[in-house]
């Protein structure tokens, strides 16, 4: 028989911008230790910190988004870290296209229109890291509250979170080849979740000098918007969900087809399969199940639900969490075995209602 594993934690965080990133830095400093700081993908990218970018990235967070330059700070020192090695993690997936990061959204707009929308999230990431991520409830003095799922070693918002503005984001890796030396892609969509609603999510996305590039899902209690959001450092691609989708790990809009990118078999894998159930799903014409296609492990090899050590792009679905946004709030849970109870059951708020 297998040992339990071990449960996903809840934080609470609260203070100035340097006082969240030094309690996020103790929360994760001996998985970094233990575990990040021997891996390939630390190993491989720290060489880089010679890379002409980093210095012209630096000064972007600086100038632009001081308090999430506080916040890396404090991580830094939370984590017994020098800064500049923290930073460069923090930028891993701008200057190292094989960043190990993962993700499969499925998007289930509210029908009819105006009905609540249905988001669903596997967070996938470095099988090391299971059993010392968190879901965290932040409330920093110079920000807007939100509860997101955190690594350690990394500032919050490039996972899945839901704000007290009831924004809901969720974020996927995307490979993509054209990478620039703007704004990193771990700061804006920590930005994001400062944000006071999509339009103000969509104008910092747009007006950002931007280094790397992500696909996010946005939606927002009060909003009859369901978006899905592609950028790059040359290209930005917002589209409405109107039929339900999947996004695994590549960019899939029309208009960003000519962009170089990496398509790994399991992102590829991922987008078919999840495509083919939500298909079966609308023929059907049944209720949606996110939790259908984000447990799915039918192929043995490249499954969605993934849980071998082994996995090619170095991920495992370290939690799965599932969003309604209706008209006046986000209900949602956060699950860390699948086909088990929810972990957390956060109603329509930023701490669990249940655990």
């Amino acid at each position: 028989m297998s040992p339990d594993p071990v449960r996903l934690p809840f934080l609470e965080v609260s203070g100035a911008p340097y006082d969240i990133g030094h309690a996020l830095g103790r929360f994760g400093a001996r998985a970094v230790h233990e575990h990040l700081t021997a891996t390939p993908a630390w190993r491989e990218l720290m060489p880089r910190a010679g890379d002409e970018r980093i210095p012209r990235m630096a000064t972007a967070v600086r100038s632009q988004f001081p308090c999430y330059w506080a916040e890396l700070h404090g991580l830094a020192d939370g984590l017994g870290l020098p800064f500049d090695e923290v930073f460069l993690w923090n930028c891993r997936g701008d200057i190292r296209s094989m960043a190990p990061d993962g993700c499969t959204t499925v998007q289930f707009p509210g029908a009819p229109p105006g009905a609540s929308h249905l988001i669903g999230h596997n967070e996938d990431g470095d099988p090391g890291f299971a059993g010392h991520c968190a879901l965290a409830r932040i409330a920093s003095e110079a920000g807007t509250a939100f509860t997101a799922f955190v690594y350690p070693g990394s500032l919050p918002g490039h996972a899945f979170a839901v704000t007290a503005a009831g924004l809901v984001q969720t974020v996927n890796n995307v490979r993509a080849l054209d990478g620039g030396a703007g704004v990193p892609r771990m700061i804006l969509t920590r930005a994001v979740l400062d944000a006071r609603d999509l339009d103000g999510a969509l104008a910092l996305l747009r007006s950002a000098d931007r280094a790397g590039a992500f696909h996010l899902t946005l939606a927002q209690a009060g909003d009859d918007r369901l978006l899905s959001v592609e950028f790059t450092a040359t290209r930005l691609s917002v589209r409405r969900i109107r039929t339900p989708g999947v996004h695994a790990n590549h960019l899939i809009h029309a208009d960003m087809d000519r962009v170089s990118q990496i398509v790994t078999g399991s992102s590829g894998q991922r987008q078919a399969r999840g495509n083919k159930l939500i298909g079966q799903m609308r023929q059907a014409a049944g209720e949606p199940d996110a939790l259908r296609v984000l447990w799915d492990a039918d192929d043995p090899e490249l499954p969605i639900h993934r849980t071998d050590p082994a996995d090619p792009d170095v991920e495992n679905t370290l939690a799965t969490a599932i969003f309604g946004v209706t008209a006046d709030k986000v209900e949602w849970s956060v699950y860390d075995v699948p086909r088990q109870p929810a972990r957390f059951v956060m109603g329509g708020g930023l701490v669990p209602a249940a655990a």
